[in-house]
């Protein structure tokens, strides 16, 4: 019914264009054939196809949403992460043919090779070849193609860790984000375990040795692994048997060739000298002739002859600018490209090269240069038709490294607005996720003041679309913590972290969420921000106890208690009860215990019953830990009326797990195992698996207690699971609990 719904949506929305198959074919680079069998529910698209499609058809945001909505419910059998192929791709016949065979020894043999396709210098077409190859071949590889974009020579971000490109892949892979593993090693695992009876392509794009390739190689037999770098990985070699491809600048004929198929051979064959011309002073490189094409396609009354006499002109004049990585040919190229841009797209394109990340959304794009998001899904729209931009295989934008620096050489020269671009940036990834929190956790985030002018606010209406909301801004969010290092955004860094960290948590993303906090921490003592500095801190020390690291936890809690006198009461209730908390991790029970009883007083002189409650509940467990069975009995149960007459659903659970944790300490088990029901129903309503793990725990050892040593396995082992899911490095303790027991 929904494959149906989406075509009927399409064809609607194709209408409303007045476009018939082949207007929308030729408008958007998609086959007629394939929208055709879109339409009448035999197909669903790509994310990248999809996005075409709805730049061409011009949509508005409902309709867009609308669409989307109906193509998520297909049903996902393989991942396919490839970015489009190039329609125009020429040239590489022989190498073409030579890697057909190796593929050829894969698919007959089950060997395992892997392929360093290898170039000269950036814009040879490494990533084109790569990606013509595995979709010629895809067929053979029935499992499904996985691509990242390893970023060996960014210089703003540096390259991507393989723990974060594993990451990907094994979400591809169908492992949720909350199984994840936190280790590179662990990561590298799981995946060659996940891929060990699958045949599929891997490429591994732009890598920068073979240190970042090697955790990422898949062992199975039937997989075809591609890796492209700008340096000759020998080593793979050596070491894993790769077959190495080595890219060169096309010849002559290949780059005519390659030139005809983007403005076609007529005008060609009219100057086959001017024709020779252009391709020379490209240097035959492909992504110099492709934004030459480009140009000449968008302007049919522009003769070559005339095109590359602009080219030479503007190529001595660039003479003095030019690089190793970036020849006066090619910066000429990108120069004739942006000046036959409107004003306002080549304003666009400026502020793009000041994005942080390999790849951007449209919405961040257009809050990044303060435009509304139709004009600027028109301006992405011309930079696509002008090959200054290209898309990767999610549908969101890219810039190549040459563009891309390029962009930047403008931005600074004509003086745009960088810090305002990067303050609308870090607001954009605010202001969403604080909308998304709303239907991601049961712990709402603070509301951020009013949005600047120019940032996108998206639309959020279900759990599902806020998660995909994060997934699609997570590499622009780390790009932008890391890279963005203007002391007037210290403030931003806070409330972007604060903001995300309700994400991480959820997701268990540990690693993350410390690297992001120590960043945040840091901009929070610069500030001198004193409740900045405890919240920051008590997020920092909580991602290290989660990742199994509670003794580097006891550092940010010192600091947030140095803090302690300048915050506001309500603040220095909730840093005793979190040192409390650490304390206790670090069997420090007594230190633990004086917090409880320092947060509970605090709280008490407040007008927040809530804050009491929770004082109160932390108590409660303090006490129990002492032997203080029937004190802490009491706390608990009067943090419980209070918390029933709230929404804080897990500081409620957490009471009657304390109540129950006492009534064991007292030998009463079954009111224990009533109290922990109790907290495990509350749990299991407001979707809290932490506490529901942390309610199994104590509800095995009642039972074990009891003698029920089937039920005390299943609990602990349950408990694990769940632990798991949120990368909780306890885990492991509980599991072992578990395995321990003897089997009846």
């Amino acid at each position: 019914m929904r494959e149906r719904t989406f075509g009927v949506l399409l064809r609607e929305a194709r209408q409303r264009s007045q476009l018939t198959l082949e207007g929308l074919a030729e408008a958007s680079g998609v086959s007629v054939r394939a929208i055709s069998n879109m339409e009448r529910g035999q197909s669903q698209p790509r994310p990248a196809t999809l996005s075409e499609l709805m730049d061409a058809l011009e949509l508005d945001e409902e309709a867009r949403r609308l669409l989307v909505q109906a193509s998520a419910g297909r049903t996902r059998r393989v991942p396919q992460q490839l970015p489009p192929d190039l329609a125009a791709f020429r040239g590489r016949a022989h190498l073409l043919d030579m890697v057909r065979m190796q593929e050829e020894q894969v698919t007959a043999h089950g060997g395992h090779v892997v392929i360093s396709a290898i170039g000269g210098m950036a814009g040879v077409g490494k990533t084109a070849f790569a990606v013509h190859w595995a979709h010629r071949c895809a067929d053979r590889f029935p499992d499904g193609q996985l691509y990242v974009n390893l970023r060996g020579f960014e210089t703003a971000r540096g390259p991507l860790g393989p723990d974060e490109a594993l990451g990907s892949f094994l979400s591809a892979l169908g492992v949720p984000s909350t199984e994840i593993p936190s280790g590179t090693d662990q990561r590298s695992a799981l995946f060659r375990d996940r891929i060990a009876a699958r045949r599929m392509i891997v490429v591994l794009d732009n890598a920068r040795n073979e240190e970042q390739v090697r955790p990422l190689l898949p062992a199975a037999p039937g997989c075809l692994t591609i890796v492209t770098s700008r340096h000759y990985l020998s080593g793979l070699a050596v070491t894993e048997g790769a077959s190495l491809v080595s890219l060169d600048v096309w010849t002559e004929e290949e780059a005519l060739d390659a030139l005809a198929a983007r403005i076609g051979d007529e005008r060609c064959r009219a100057e086959p000298a001017a024709a020779a011309d252009l391709v020379d002073v490209c240097g035959r490189l492909p992504l110099a002739v492709a934004v030459v094409g480009a140009r000449l396609r968008s302007a049919p009354g522009l003769t070559l002859h005339e095109m590359a006499g602009e080219l030479r002109r503007s190529r001595s004049r660039l003479d003095a600018l030019a690089t190793d990585e970036q020849p006066a040919g090619v910066r000429a190229v990108f120069d004739q490209s942006y000046r036959a841009l409107e004003p306002v797209t080549a304003r666009f394109f400026r502020y793009l090269a000041l994005h942080p990340g390999p790849a951007f959304s449209a919405q961040a794009a257009a809050s990044l240069a303060g435009v509304e998001l139709a004009h600027a899904r028109r301006h992405l729209r011309r930079l696509l038709t002008a090959s200054l931009l290209t898309r990767d295989g999610a549908g969101r934008y890219v810039l190549h490294d040459l563009v891309r620096a390029y962009g930047a050489e403008l931005a600074a020269a004509e003086g745009d607005d960088r810090h305002g671009a990067e303050r609308r940036l870090m607001d954009y990834l605010c202001q969403n996720a604080h909308t998304a929190n709303q239907y991601v956790t049961q712990s709402p985030s603070d509301v951020p003041g009013a949005p600047l002018p120019g940032v996108v606010l998206v639309p959020v209406g279900s759990r599902e679309e806020a998660l995909e909301w994060y997934r699609q801004e997570e590499s622009t969010t780390a790009a932008a913590l890391h890279s963005f290092g203007d002391p007037e955004l210290r403030r931003s860094r806070v409330d972007v972290t604060l903001q995300w960290m309700r994400y991480n948590e959820v997701a268990g993303h540990w690693t993350e969420e410390i690297a992001a906090a120590r960043g945040a921490l840091d901009a929070a003592l610069a500030l001198d921000d004193p409740v900045a500095i405890a919240r920051c801190g008590q997020n920092l020390a909580r991602a290290l106890v989660e990742a199994g690291d509670a003794a580097a936890a006891d550092e940010p809690v010192r600091l947030l208690l140095g803090h302690l006198h300048r915050l506001p009461a309500e603040h220095q209730a909730r840093a005793e009860r979190f040192a409390g908390w650490v304390r206790y991790r670090l069997e420090r029970h007594e230190e633990a215990l004086e917090h409880a009883k320092r947060a509970v007083e605090i709280s008490r002189g407040l007008d927040d019953a809530g804050e009491v409650a929770r004082g109160l509940t932390d108590l409660s467990w303090q006490l129990a830990e002492s032997e203080r069975f029937s004190e802490a009995i009491g706390a608990g149960e009067e943090a419980a009326a209070i918390l029933a007459t709230t929404t804080d659903s897990r500081y409620e659970a957490a009471a009657w797990n304390s109540i129950g944790y006492a009534q064991q300490g007292l030998g009463d088990r079954d009111s224990a195992i009533a109290s922990y029901s109790t907290a495990l129903r509350i749990c299991e309503a407001a979707l809290d698996d932490y506490g529901r793990a942390e309610v199994l725990d104590n509800l095995a050892s009642v039972r074990l207690e009891q003698g029920d040593t089937a039920r005390a396995r299943a609990d602990w082992t349950t408990a694990a699971d769940l632990f798991d899911s949120l990368r909780i490095a306890r885990a492991d303790e509980l599991r072992a609990r578990a395995n321990a027991l003897p089997h009846e």
